[in-house]
């Protein structure tokens, strides 16, 4: 089974570095396939495809990285969840994976009653394929994956409107309390997005051999 760790609230920097431990870890394979749980204080992150500059200018503490995309915001009341994949037992697919993240998430919101999307050429999770819900950013390293997606709980999205996340105006951001009219806690979400990612990725049981 796959392993689920939650670190709580985090500094973004700290946890940076105790991932790409876990990734080493990963590779060396002293550790099963894990998914880190984890809310940041606020922090703008920047992918390797960059931004227009409004992140530096936003006033938020911005920090880049190696994962894809361009630049998120992370704060409290968001769940964050970083995924650690050794993809050699999955095809070296790494689109397959970002799609399969993806369906976590849309089967987490569906408890919700709330439809989230895939958008054709647009990563993440939308809501009526115009408010974006989930952003998705991941990087591998020799076939391990770190880096994930963060979900909009609660989160104040206002933040979103002091740059522009993933190349839109902020915004076409959403939360599941905008969503529902109501608040929603983290740990009210955690155990759902938990219980999908162990369907998801849990390793194929095999058939015991036939008798002869």
């Amino acid at each position: 089974m796959p392993s689920v760790i939650d670190w709580g609230r985090v500094e973004y920097a700290l946890a940076l570095g105790r991932m790409r431990e876990l990734v080493a870890e990963r590779r060396q394979g002293r550790i099963e396939d894990t998914l880190i749980f984890v809310e940041h204080p606020p922090v703008v992150t920047i992918g390797v495809e960059g931004d227009d500059g409004g992140a530096e200018r936003s006033g938020l503490p911005v920090v880049r990285v190696e994962r894809g995309g361009k630049s998120t915001f992370h704060g409290p009341g968001q769940l964050v969840a970083y995924p650690i994949v050794d993809l050699n037992s999955r095809q070296r697919d790494v689109r397959r994976f970002v799609h399969e993240l993806e369906g976590v998430i849309i089967d987490s919101l569906r408890a919700f009653g709330v439809r989230g999307e895939h958008v054709s050429g647009r990563r993440g999770v939308w809501v009526d394929g115009k408010r974006k819900i989930a952003s998705i950013g991941i990087a591998v390293d020799h076939w391990v994956t770190f880096h994930g997606f963060a979900l909009n709980v609660d989160v104040d999205l206002a933040a979103f409107s002091a740059f522009h996340p993933c190349g839109f105006d902020g915004s076409v951001m959403t939360s599941l309390r905008e969503e529902l009219g109501r608040a929603v806690g983290l740990d009210e979400v955690r155990p759902i997005v938990e219980r999908e990612w162990v369907r998801a990725f849990a390793p194929p049981v095999k058939a015991p051999p036939a008798l002869a």
